[in-house]
């Protein structure tokens, strides 16, 4: 669902158009199963050890997400949890250098629990010990003699930070939050605490409060606009936070606490999307949404002077941990045909080293498909981006058929990356069009907010106007394009066959919302201090806004749906009740319409186990080989 705290996923934008693709003549790549896929790593990094000598990274070589260190030296991989049955993603190393904090649910639950774990011995122990709670890492103190974390134990509406003290990790109430703010930073010596209050999805409060004197300054104002705090200096003295207001982009600013006084550090035509503080303030970073990629500046903290960032060839950096010493910086960096790998960067040496190497050896690179960002005009001529993956068969002689991708949100983003279902399906000869819709993030204000109480109309005819753009390309079969989505994306693919049952020729429906009304009412009680904004978006189920959420809500519509449709589901969804895909499904079988539904009971909001990852590949590929053919290949 749409937020003011935007996460940035960003791969690597290797080519930029604003018409058509380049033209030239299509040649055949080896073709590669799902299993060759997806045995690639996917890997991410949580943080270097105090010496540092080693690395805390989550990866899924067992066909789940486990924890792993690797030594910087000679690269040699660790295996430190042995999952078999649920993800462990890692957190953080203790500063002992032996223990280490993770995080995991159970079944995609969305209830996570942080353990701690040993190097040495097989001994776990869960430090958020509360049934039916869901807990995250929020943090260190600043002699790393505690973990801050956020919980909802106390009531499951609202988050409360907590601190636990690593001596004997009984937890002491940082702040109860009784209202709903959310609390966005902690000041080193835990006087001060940043919250937001969510007004809708585009517009939010910022406050910081004194938790000694229980004084709580409004930062915002009425604007409509969005305040995402970021960290404090080390002394206290002051805290940044991002904006958009009186803009189109997010820029960022510096806030004295003593004076109230403001100052703009950083603005560029695109949005700011994170500034990251090293541990002793000797750096910091920013992160930029350009165009769908990311573009990360380092500088000299003090006089906020650039320094020179490592380029990595055809990559782009997704994530970056500082070590505590700041002489290392942990890296990711992907490409839109390999899957991420993680470097360090040493500060003094200026060296760059690689670490991993996730493309599976079975794989040539050169027969996956470099994206590129191209721009089309909309229905009512708003131009809209998007990001697009043409086979490498593809020609004027030898026309492929097509599939329009919708993300997930409302407000999310494609990022041009590695994206191994897509890369999948283009290598199996299908193009693919993913549409940053109106109401997408990463695209200024205005374009953000283009989609409130519309869903279902300009959002989706943004996904229709794609499709004949694809139609206009000569390599393209104009008569066999579908579309394919998860989540809110499902909910344009189901929107798609059922307000606009022509256009196109299959749906791929991944954990769609079929139902505004029961999606709306069903909000997990942990998002209760959003519920009012994603009310404010979308409408309020409890009002006469019920009328036009019925009225796009395909379960309503499904007798008009006349084409073959597939649809993927996880039993343990909180956010996509398993009942929107089971009554959808029903439906549709009743017009007589071919349907096919594959239920995970291990998963939740999205498929992490590998097995079933390879399994939904294969079968939406066997459906779209049914329904929307690839006619021939050279």
């Amino acid at each position: 669902m749409k937020s003011v705290k935007i996460v940035s996923f960003a791969l690597l934008v290797v080519g930029l158009a604003s018409c058509n693709p380049s033209e030239k003549a299509g040649r055949t790549p080896k073709e590669y199963s799902s299993e060759q896929l997806r045995s690639n790593t996917i890997i991410s990094a949580a943080g270097i050890s105090a010496d540092d000598s080693r690395v805390l990274v989550s990866n899924n070589v067992s066909g789940i997400f486990n924890v792993h260190e690797i030594t910087i030296n000679d690269t040699t991989d660790n295996v430190l949890t042995k999952s078999t049955k649920e993800s462990n993603f890692a957190i953080a190393y203790l500063p002992d250098g032996e223990h280490f904090l993770y995080a995991s649910d159970s079944g995609g639950d969305e209830n996570s629990h942080i353990y701690l774990a040993s190097k040495t011995d097989t001994s776990v122990v869960d430090i958020t010990p509360w049934p039916g709670s869901s807990n995250s890492f929020f943090g260190w103190s600043a002699d790393k003699s505690a973990i801050y974390v956020l919980s909802n134990q106390r009531d499951k509406r609202f988050f409360d930070l907590w601190k636990l003290n690593l001596s004997d990790w009984k937890p002491t109430l940082i702040y109860q939050n009784d209202t709903g703010d959310e609390p966005g930073s902690l000041s080193h010596n835990e006087q001060f605490i940043t919250l937001t209050k969510s007004i809708t999805t585009d517009k939010n409060e910022l406050y910081l409060l004194d938790l000694v004197s229980k004084k709580k300054t409004m930062i915002s104002n009425a604007s409509e606009s969005s305040w995402i705090p970021q960290s404090f200096e080390k002394d206290d003295s002051s805290f940044y936070y991002l904006t958009n207001d009186s803009s189109d982009f997010r820029y960022l600013v510096k806030y004295s606490i003593a004076t109230a006084e403001r100052e703009k550090i950083y603005e560029t035509k695109w949005d700011v999307d994170g500034f990251y503080l090293s541990k002793n303030g000797k750096y910091h970073t920013l992160f930029i949404n350009e165009d769908g990629k990311n573009k990360v500046l380092l500088y000299d903290h003090a006089t906020n002077k650039p320094i020179d960032f490592p380029q990595i060839e055809d990559g782009d950096v997704m994530n970056l941990v500082y070590s505590d010493s700041e002489k290392n910086i942990l890296l990711t960096v992907g490409s839109s045909t390999s899957p991420s790998n993680l470097y360090v960067y040493n500060t003094d040496t200026k060296d760059l080293k690689q670490l991993t190497n996730t493309l599976n050896s079975q794989i040539d690179e050169n027969d996956l498909v470099k994206a590129e960002v191209i721009r089309f005009k909309s229905f009512d001529g708003k131009e809209i981006p998007a990001i697009y993956y043409k086979p490498l068969i593809a020609d004027k002689n030898h026309k492929v058929p097509a599939l329009v991708y919708a993300h997930g949100g409302p407000g999310g983003q494609s990022r041009v990356g590695f994206n191994t279902s897509i890369q999948f399906l283009v290598n199996h000869g299908y193009a693919v069009l993913l549409v940053n819709n109106r109401g997408s993030s990463g695209y200024g204000k205005e374009f953000y907010k283009m989609d409130n109480k519309d869903h279902g109309n300009g959002d989706l005819k943004d996904f229709i106007w794609g499709k004949k753009w694809l139609q206009e390309q000569n390599y393209i079969d104009s008569t066999e394009i579908g579309i394919m989505g998860g989540s809110y994306g499902g909910n344009i693919v189901l929107n798609a066959l059922t307000l606009h049952p022509d256009e196109f020729k299959v749906g791929v429906n991944m954990f769609g919302v079929a139902n505004w009304l029961r999606t709306l009412k069903s909000i997990p009680p942990y998002w209760e201090s959003f519920r009012l904004a994603l009310y404010e978006e979308l409408g309020d189920p409890y009002s006469a806004d019920s009328v036009r959420l019925k009225m796009i809500s395909p379960l309503f519509n499904y007798e008009k749906i006349t084409k073959p449709l597939i649809v993927f589901q996880g039993a343990n969804d909180v956010r996509v009740l398993q009942a929107e895909s089971d009554e959808i499904v029903a439906g549709v079988k009743k017009n007589g319409v071919p349907v096919e539904y594959v239920l995970f009971p291990d998963e939740g909001h999205g498929f992490i186990k590998k097995e079933n990852q390879i399994e939904t590949d294969n079968k939406t590929l066997a459906f779209l080989e049914q329904y929307l053919k690839v006619k021939s290949k050279k």
